[in-house]
């Protein structure tokens, strides 16, 4: 992996956190939330890691389902993605 691309993913993880804390924030002062649509999208892309982070730390959107069920996929599917990276990159 490129340093580069190591840079973009741990600045999209820190950003996901920051969203996932800006929501937990909104809703404790019964503000507008940040829709779980976008959460979810940013977890998507490649902030799966910040987003598991800010759930677990923050306690924050843990019980709700769907969401942390999408989640865990999207969690999932990252996994097997790298899995497989690695895989055809050792063999």
């Amino acid at each position: 992996m490129t340093m580069w691309l190591l840079a973009v993913l741990i600045g999209l993880n820190l950003w996901t956190f920051a969203e996932f804390a800006a929501d937990k924030r909104a809703a404790a002062r019964r503000e507008r939330r940040i829709p779980e649509r976008r959460l979810l999208l940013l977890a998507a892309v490649g902030g799966s890691v910040g987003a598991v982070a800010a759930q677990r730390l923050l306690r924050h959107e843990t019980a709700k389902q769907p969401f942390a069920a999408i989640l865990g996929g999207i969690v999932a599917a990252h996994a097997l993605g790298l899995a497989a990276l690695a895989l055809y990159r050792f063999m």
